[in-house]
């Protein structure tokens, strides 16, 4: 399973997960990525801050973020890259997603045609 953070989304989740924490132990926490129905094209993106992984979750760290994937997300999430992005007019996550066919002007939402058995159907 492959998700890569570019250096500005590692940076910003690094703040928001270990910057703020009154946490004592905070090296469990991470952000838990997943894919479900809706959006303007099928399929929107979920990230949460947690702190720790369900029992199913995909576990990836890359640099000092833990990453968890839903099991059943992860076919639509194989191989994205998330960038942050600040601007006068919009600041936020950005989703490459190398599985999308189409995606929405806002961007928080894709379309895949080529949905696998593992991931939840098309609509």
């Amino acid at each position: 399973m492959a998700v890569t953070l570019t250096e500005k989304a590692e940076f910003r989740l690094q703040t928001f997960l270990f910057g703020s924490s009154s946490d004592s132990n905070p090296t469990n926490k991470g952000i838990r990525i997943s894919v479900s129905d809706g959006g303007c094209n099928g399929y929107e993106y979920g990230m949460e801050i947690t702190s720790a992984p369900k029992s199913d979750d995909l576990v990836i760290q890359q640099g000092k973020v833990l990453i968890f994937v839903d099991p059943k997300s992860a076919p639509l999430l194989e191989g994205i890259v998330i960038d942050f992005v600040e601007g006068v007019i919009e600041s936020g996550f950005k989703f490459a997603n190398p599985n999308a066919t189409d995606t929405c002007g806002c961007g928080k939402s894709f379309k895949a045609s080529d949905c696998t058995p593992e991931a939840k159907p098309c609509k």
